[in-house]
């Protein structure tokens, strides 16, 4: 999609209604589906946002960013995530727990993204965390700075994420669960699940509203 276009849609893109859980679930594991709003809170999750980023690329077509963590000794270690994180006390709000975790994460200073709205909240199971997602967007191509908390990042086309032909399903070892078949998208050569797919299921369905 075009850049320009998809800054024409933004006020569409506010209004328009969410698929919610219908559209997560078509894109969650097993476990997941286990969870109904009872025992999620009960469980007492703590909470986090991330942000799904919308800039153009040199070219002008419509790209987001997701980035690859680094490797490290706990649940999601080199997972496929949008930039996000725990919420801090001192954020008092969620969107600017997104933003700030942008930054720290990638280097997009925070004032150069506009928030557009937000998804349906996501529950991760195997860390406990209910997470916000935010959508918002630059202007421009961006040069990324990462932290050591980011392996890389992975500049997708919105258009990717409308083709069906990047939808698949693979068997994963966890290190909290072996053998497991998730549904997935394949992206950049990357395999996305879990709540990112669950979050770009949700997109999706939003972003064929327009």
């Amino acid at each position: 999609m075009d850049f320009d276009l998809f800054l024409s849609n933004i006020s569409k893109l506010k209004e328009l209604p969410l698929g919610g859980i219908n559209s997560q679930f078509k894109m969650a594991p097993a476990l997941r589906k286990l969870y109904d709003e009872k025992k999620i809170s009960e469980l007492n999750p703590k909470i986090a946002a991330v942000l799904v980023l919308f800039y153009p690329s040199e070219n002008n077509e419509t790209m987001l960013l997701l980035t690859k963590r680094a490797f490290y000794n706990g649940t999601h270690s080199s997972q496929i995530s949008f930039p996000g994180g725990k919420h801090e006390y001192a954020d008092v709000l969620m969107k600017n727990t997104a933003l700030r975790e942008t930054n720290e994460e990638v280097g997009i200073n925070k004032d150069d993204i506009t928030l557009i709205r937000t998804l349906t909240n996501v529950f991760i199971p195997p860390s406990n965390f209910m997470v916000t997602p935010f959508l918002g967007f630059i202007k421009y191509a961006p040069f990324f700075y990462t932290n050591d908390e980011v392996e890389s990042v992975l500049e997708v086309k919105l258009s990717d994420i409308l083709d069906a032909s990047n939808l698949k399903s693979t068997q994963l070892n966890t290190s909290y669960a072996k053998n497991i078949d998730v549904p997935c998208y394949e992206l950049n050569e990357e395999i996305v699940w879990g709540a990112t797919a669950m979050i770009l299921s949700e997109l999706h369905d939003l972003i064929k509203l327009l």
